[in-house]
Formats: structure tokens, sequence, C-alpha cells
């Protein structure tokens, strides 16, 4: 595929194009002329974080022309087995997690509230807005086809109680020594692999560790506790390490299929 400038456009925005041509927003028009340098009759590609991927050619500064507008030059399938990791949100790093966990492969990214949390008073509504935008770039900079979706905090109570038999959950835990690592726990998914459209998350804790309600209510509902490593990992380290074997395991079962 050709080494083109992307840039991410919702779904919606492309719906609604009129005669090809779409209208940059402020942002994004600074991106293509001020920081990629694209002249005029230059060609870039535009996605739109489901899956398509079209040419566009630059006519103005603030406009751009899509190249087949009903027939994309590229579509991508949606991937079988969904991907999620749910993070109590660390005091610090957060952002660096969203990041990296896009570019390796994530699809639902679930912050989280604990009670051994450092911060809990945030201003959601526009941490949301700002982490859409950090997801948004990372996608653009990896050259994915399919946004990851960042869901509402909730608390890791009310977050349990919700999965549902599509869904298969493991907590990841320190200093306890009778549990599977993630990866023995992963081969043990035959049952999970008959459930296209499932997700397989994994729940990262805060950086204090779960407190014994915790541990106890993760008992009473059958979760599974998963071990990473025999060190003890910041929140960030193990969100990485747990992306990079989930999608691994993805890449696995592809190559056997």
């Amino acid at each position: 595929m050709e080494d083109l400038t992307r840039l991410i456009i919702s779904d919606e925005r492309i719906v609604n194009i009129k005669n090809n041509n779409l209208k940059l927003t402020n942002d994004e028009a600074h991106y293509i002329n001020k920081v990629m340098r694209i002249k005029n009759g230059k060609e870039i590609f535009i996605a739109n974080g489901e899956g398509s991927l079209w040419k566009a050619t630059k006519v103005k500064n603030d406009y751009l022309q899509i190249s087949q507008l009903k027939k994309p030059y590229f579509f991508q399938e949606k991937e079988i087995y969904l991907l999620g990791i749910a993070v109590v949100i660390p005091k610090s790093g957060f952002e660096d997690i969203l990041k990296m966990c896009t570019e390796i492969g994530i699809d639902f990214i679930q912050p989280l509230f604990s009670e051994r949390q450092v911060n809990k008073n945030l201003n959601f509504t526009r941490k949301l807005v700002r982490w859409n935008s950090i997801i948004k770039e990372a996608v653009e900079q990896s050259e994915r086809l399919w946004k990851p979706s960042i869901l509402n905090a909730i608390d890791i109570f009310e977050w349990i109680k919700s999965r549902d038999n599509q869904e298969r959950v493991s907590i990841s835990i320190t200093r306890e020594d009778n549990c599977y690592d993630l990866n023995q726990w992963l081969k043990k998914q035959q049952e999970f692999l008959n459930k296209k459209g499932g997700v397989l998350w994994n729940v990262i804790g805060p950086e204090g560790g779960w407190s014994s309600r915790e541990i106890d209510f993760f008992n009473k509902n059958n979760n599974n506790f998963v071990k990473l490593s025999d060190n003890i990992l910041r929140t960030s380290t193990a969100s990485i390490n747990v992306s990079s074997i989930l999608n691994q395991w993805r890449n696995d079962l592809k190559l056997r299929n």
C-alpha cells in the first residue's frame, strides 16, 4: 500500500459528504498544511476508523476531494475476536497507555475506578474528549483501520456485574502463586473461540493492588486471576504487556485458522 499521510474522519461526516468534497476542521487543516505540509494536488488517505480507506486529493487548504466515495480504496473486515483492557486509572501515565495500546491493536479500553485508586477527581467530559483525540492520533500514526473504543469510566464492581456470556474476563493480580499466567489462561479459552463477536478482557488494577473486598468480590463472581510477571509492574507497564500478549494470541489464532 502507498505511503501516504492518513487522516481519520468520522463515518458520520463521510456519509454526509456532498459532491465528494470534504470540508476540513481548523485542526485538520492545520495538520495537513502546517504539520505535514501537503501541497494542493497531492493525495492523502482518509479513513473512517471502521475499516474503510479512501484516497483524497487536497484541492484547497481546507478542502479535500475524495476519490470514489461509494467504493473505498481498501476495506478491512472487523476482527472476529475482539480484545479489551480494563484499567484502573493511574495517577499518571494513562495517556501513554491509550497511545501504546491503540498502536498494538486493542479494540476496547475501559477506564475503571477502584478502592485503592489515587486519582478519582477527574472531569470526565473533558477527559473523554482529550482521550479520544489521543486515540485518533495513535490510529493515524499506526495506520490502523479500526479505531478502538474508549468507554465511560465506571466502578470495578459495577463493571464486573455488567459483563455477559459473550465476554471472557481475567483479573491481573500480584503476589499470587496459585493462578495461571495470562498465556496459560488464553490457551484454555476454547469455548470463547466459538462465540464470534465476544470480547476477551484483562483487568489491570491500581498500583496499590486490589483491596480484600475487591478480591472477595472477584472470587464470588468466579473471575479468573492471572499473573503477568514475577515482578511488580506499574499500571502502564502491565497494560502494554497485556496488550502485547492478547494481540499475539489473536495473531496466532489467525495463522492457525
